[in-house]
């Protein structure tokens, strides 16, 4: 393993394209740190930056075979950039999403309403009912259970994307189906 400290990147890039595990593992030790520092010093979060790293090696492990890297510093930056940015993306998302789920203004129903309020509640659950299986596991864990995204990920061994999309498929599902009904009620 010490013999692959003296390697080069360019050796090192070219006996990963073969699945050296060891090559792979000098060019993490070699440069994690310092893509965990970037992404850190942008996020300010240790789990965020964390999860970039791995997922860069983690594309760069899968794709060995194919990557024509002409820099391997250039790429790794450059990876860190844009997952950094997307992540700042998402980010601002999720406090759009937030700041108008606060400004939703709430209404009180008169007792007389109850019983539409009820056949509400009956339609959103009939309607998690038809939500394709997996959706509908993902929905309840999440709604029901309060689990976050990675664990319901990790319980279903799913990746954290998948559930997102798969949730926010049940989520525009719900929101179809309440929206017809609260059209007829108002």
């Amino acid at each position: 393993m010490k013999e692959y400290q003296t390697y080069n990147n360019r050796i090192l890039l070219d006996l990963l394209a073969e699945s050296d595990e060891h090559a792979f593992t000098e060019l993490y030790n070699r440069y994690w740190q310092r893509l965990f520092t970037i992404a850190y010093n942008r996020l300010r979060e240790v789990q965020v930056a964390e999860d970039i790293v791995h997922d860069i090696f983690a594309s760069l492990w899968a794709g060995r075979e194919k990557n024509e890297i002409k820099s391997l510093e250039n790429y790794l930056a450059t990876a860190v950039k844009y997952m950094v940015l997307s992540k700042i993306k998402a980010k601002s998302k999720a406090r759009l999403f937030s700041k108008d789920l606060e400004e939703t203004q709430v209404f009180e129903m008169p007792v007389e309403n109850s019983l539409h309020y009820k056949r509400i509640l009956e339609i959103v659950k009939n309607e998690v009912e038809c939500l394709p299986e997996k959706c509908r596991l993902i929905f309840k864990y999440s709604r029901n259970e309060g689990m976050p995204v990675k664990q319901i990920a990790q319980k279903l061994n799913l990746s954290p994307k998948t559930v997102e999309n798969q949730l926010g498929k049940a989520i525009k599902q719900l929101k179809l189906a309440t929206r017809t009904v609260l059209q007829i009620f108002i």
